[in-house]
């Protein structure tokens, strides 16, 4: 290759490229935006839109009218000059490669063809930051996945404003998804974005450190950063002040904002904008297999290893952090799946992957599990072929790997972190985290994995100090080992990065349903109610809510209603002394048949204290009482003596009740978060259900998308034809007045010499009117005196000699009547022209001369 060759590459591939995609009713558009475009922009312009295969494309000669650029079909290899536009061809996919066009032919039905997700995708690829999307008119949702490639990537997206649009389903269908930097009519869009380009704010993205640094640039950063938690509830403080800088200066540049105080003002009240800086500060760049080497030490080594540990449950847990679009979860999910292939000993071994993403698009997009044909550049033709749909212009994930993974938007610095995991996943998002983050996210991670579990961190990426809770397997590929938790005196774990647990507190409920008392209505029962008040020892009967249900005799002594809210909960009623002990037996009640003794409690009362026995018994007859506890008291006078029952030799001392209250604590604690963890899995199965529910509508509408897609053929077909018409319309204008203008009388006949058109000075030899078009040439009555007219023109027609004569008319005027063959541009006869050209002052001067020349004969 020679210098001038590679000097030339590499001009190209520096040059920014604007891909502009439009489909029915784009031509007007594209007029509109291209009338305002400046030639000497050093920008390069490609169009797509939506073209029938079957036809010759009119659009290269078409917007070259209202472009002085060079315009061009598009052709494969073809190199991208700055300061032209390219046109693609019909029946065709453009992309860019290096700076050259690249021409595929779809593979896909006609209904099913997004080419301008091809372009835009390829420009992503190829440009990074550098390129550039113009969405106008359409129908449709062509260009939206294209249009988030080029927004990942820090690209720059302009959609025409949808009420200036003939067709607003593609303009809206890109605002919709959250992907439109600039929204404007075509022909202020030029404008925009050469405005964009073009501007530079004032902020200074030489700090590196996080917000907390007393020199950063001003505390308008922070304004910002605190507007976006208030709308957001999301903490950016933490990241680099770098990162933020870069990306907020994005968005100053496309509202045309000089400084961060401005952009803070303007962010005032301004929700839609602050959602597209939430966005804009979530960095999706991913993709997949990205460092082989490391999915390569995965399969052989650390995925067997992490199986042999789980031999007994045959599962194992992994959490991808910063999941983004999926694409790493995936390359997890499909090298397990090889795995499983290739070791039959690991047949019915289970991987269950927990994808977490900040962003709600990106987490939307992954459980679609849609990707762009580019991926083709990472994925092998085999990985391919076994774990991917090609259809619609995407690849789609097989389900059999999709089930793998459940999807979830979580924040990893707020919200609760998944745990009893075998693997972390999180590359690349620590580096956009000060250091301080970073130190509290580390021994959360720790937090998560199980013993020998492994983390794997992005190639810029390290645990740092934290040596006492990780070991490096592969230091050069991040990949480390979890080491057990430290259980020597004074050690402690520091996971200090996320909040506890929120403590559930019920409150209980006053019964409203209170047993009826019944009436005293004769001796019998008043005896009975006196003595069961008076004589018999104090007692209570409990649900199995441990709310009071029935109390009998003088109870003061052992219960006192809690301050506040009535509450009839026992618990919270039982005096001190009592409470703990009976907490503990009434657990154990529902154990034993026999009731539980409990001697010598000691209950303070009013600053003296009176020791009670007390008898706790789980009813299971009467069937009314069933599944209730009784509570009897009776107070005692002098020493205990009395050994206890065996069934009652229960250990009711505080250090025992204080530790069953922690083992309960901790069951509790495990079980909520097992439950919650069901609960997370049970809801992305369902959001699973719902997704497949809706691949399935989509598919019942594709013959719908395919009409849909000739009808936008047809219209830019129709547009074009239209403007073609408007062409032919000028020039037989243009024509006709041609024909008036000049003082020969014109008939032009048809291959049945039936008149086809005239001039108005025909119209005066031969007798013509408007209604007289498609007359055969024999019904015509002129003042011509020349009976074999039609004759002569039927010779010329069948020998194409041409016939030229001098005749007479009926009012003294002579013409030179030429009869000569039709022929069409395609050398086609297709009829005669019959010119008259009037040389009656011709013959008049003849004679003249005639008369002179003739001489006079005198008699003799």
């Amino acid at each position: 290759m020679s210098s001038h060759t590679i000097s030339q590459t590499s001009e190209t591939k520096a040059i920014r490229i604007v891909g502009i995609g439009a489909s029915a009713g784009g031509l007007e558009a594209l007029n509109q935006f291209l009338a305002q475009t400046p030639a000497d922009t050093g920008l390069a312009w490609i169009v797509v839109q939506h073209l029938d295969p079957t036809k010759k494309a009119l659009l290269p000669e078409l917007l070259q009218r209202v472009t002085t650029m060079p315009v061009q079909p598009a052709s494969q290899g073809m190199l991208v000059k700055a300061n032209h536009l390219y046109v693609i061809p019909p029946d065709t996919e453009l992309s860019v490669v290096n700076g050259a066009l690249h021409l595929a032919k779809p593979e896909e039905a006609r209904g099913l063809r997004l080419p301008v997700d091809v372009l835009f995708s390829s420009l992503a690829s190829a440009l990074g930051d550098k390129a550039i999307a113009v969405v106008l008119s359409g129908m449709g949702s062509d260009g939206t996945t294209g249009a988030q490639a080029i927004k990942a990537v820090g690209g720059l997206s302009a959609v025409q404003k949808p009420d200036s649009a003939q067709f607003d389903s593609m303009p809206n269908s890109v605002i919709s998804a959250g992907f439109a930097d600039i929204i404007d009519t075509p022909a202020e869009l030029p404008g925009r974005i050469l405005a964009v380009l073009a501007h530079k704010p004032e902020v200074h993205p030489q700090q590196e450190n996080s917000l907390d640094n007393a020199d950063m640039p001003s505390d308008f950063l922070q304004k910002i950063v605190v507007q976006l938690q208030r709308h957001s509830r999301h903490d950016f403080s933490s990241y680099k002040t770098s990162t933020l800088l870069r990306r907020i200066e994005r968005r100053m540049a496309i509202h045309s904002v000089a400084s961060l105080s401005d952009y803070s003002t303007f962010l005032h009240n301004n929700s839609q904008e602050l959602d597209l800086l939430f966005k804009e500060l979530l960095i999706g760049v991913t993709h997949f297999f990205r460092e082989p080497a490391v999915w390569q030490h995965l399969s052989d080594l650390v995925l067997p290893e992490l199986l042999q540990h789980r031999m007994e449950t045959k599962a194992i847990r992994a959490w991808c952090i910063g999941c983004s679009t999926g694409e790493e979860a995936c390359s997890l999910a499909i090298t397990f799946c090889e795995l499983l292939e290739k070791h039959s000993e690991f047949k019915g071994y289970s991987l269950q992957i927990f994808a977490s993403d900040l962003s709600p698009d990106a987490i939307a997009s992954a459980r679609r599990g849609q990707y762009p044909l580019a991926i083709a550049e990472q994925v092998s033709a085999e990985r391919l072929e076994r774990f991917f749909v090609r259809h619609d212009n995407c690849y789609q994930i097989k389900q059999a790997v999709r089930d793998l993974i459940l999807y979830a938007q979580h924040d990893v610095i707020l919200d609760a972190p998944f745990t009893r995991l075998d693997l972390i996943v999180c590359r690349n998002l620590l580096i956009y985290f000060d250091t301080v983050l970073q130190r509290r996210l580390l021994p959360l991670f720790h937090y998560s994995l199980r013993d020998q579990g492994i983390l794997l961190l992005g190639s810029s990426e390290t645990t740092g100090r934290f040596h006492d809770l990780f070991t490096p397997v592969q230091a050069k590929l991040r990949l480390y080992q979890r080491q057990p938790r430290q259980t020597q005196a004074g050690s402690k774990l520091p996971v200090q990065s996320f909040p506890p647990l929120s403590t559930l507190a019920k409150e209980h409920p006053v019964p409203t349903d209170k047993p009826a008392v019944p009436k005293t209505n004769n001796l019998q029962n008043a005896a009975d109610q006196l003595l069961l008040q008076v004589y018999s020892p104090a007692a209570v009967v409990l649900n199995n809510g441990g709310d009071i249900v029935y109390i009998s005799g003088r109870t003061g002594k052992y219960l006192e209603p809690a301050a506040g809210k009535a509450n009839w909960n026992f618990h919270a009623m039982a005096r001190e002394g009592l409470r703990a002990p009976l907490a503990t037996a009434l657990k154990q009640a529902s154990q034993h048949s026999a009731p539980l003794q409990l001697r010598g409690l000691t209950v303070s009362v009013h600053d003296t204290t009176q020791r009670v026995d007390v008898t706790v018994q789980a009813l299971r007859e009467p069937a009314a009482l069933q599944g209730m506890t009784m509570i009897v008291f009776r107070d005692v006078a002098g020493e205990v003596t009395d050994p206890q029952d065996p069934v009652s030799s229960v250990d009711f001392s505080l250090a025992a009740v204080q530790q069953q209250y922690l083992d309960e604590i901790q069951l509790l604690r495990e079980e909520t978060q097992a439950s919650k963890e069901e609960l997370q899995s049970s809801n992305e199965e369902l959001q699973s259900t719902n997704e497949e529910l809706q691949s399935t509508n989509e598919e019942l509408t594709t013959s719908k998308e395919e009409m849909q897609s000739m009808n936008e053929e047809l219209q830019t077909i129709n547009t074009e034809l239209q403007t073609k018409l408007d062409d032919l319309a000028l020039a037989q204008s243009d024509l006709q007045n041609t024909l008036n203008s000049i003082e020969i009388a014109v008939l032009f006949l048809d291959q049945q010499l039936n008149v086809r058109r005239y001039t108005d000075r025909a119209a005066k030899i031969i007798n013509l009117r408007e209604s007289d078009l498609g007359r055969p040439l024999t019904d015509l009555t002129s003042s011509l005196i020349y009976p074999s007219l039609h004759q002569d023109a039927q010779d010329t027609l069948r020998t194409l000699v041409f016939s030229e004569k001098q005749i007479p008319t009926s009012d003294e005027r002579w013409f030179t009547v030429r009869i000569m063959p039709y022929r069409r541009l395609d050398n086609v006869i297709d009829g005669v022209v019959i010119t008259l050209v009037d040389i009656s002052t011709t013959k008049k001067l003849e004679a003249a001369l005639r008369e002179q020349s003739t001489p006079t004969v005198i008699g003799a």
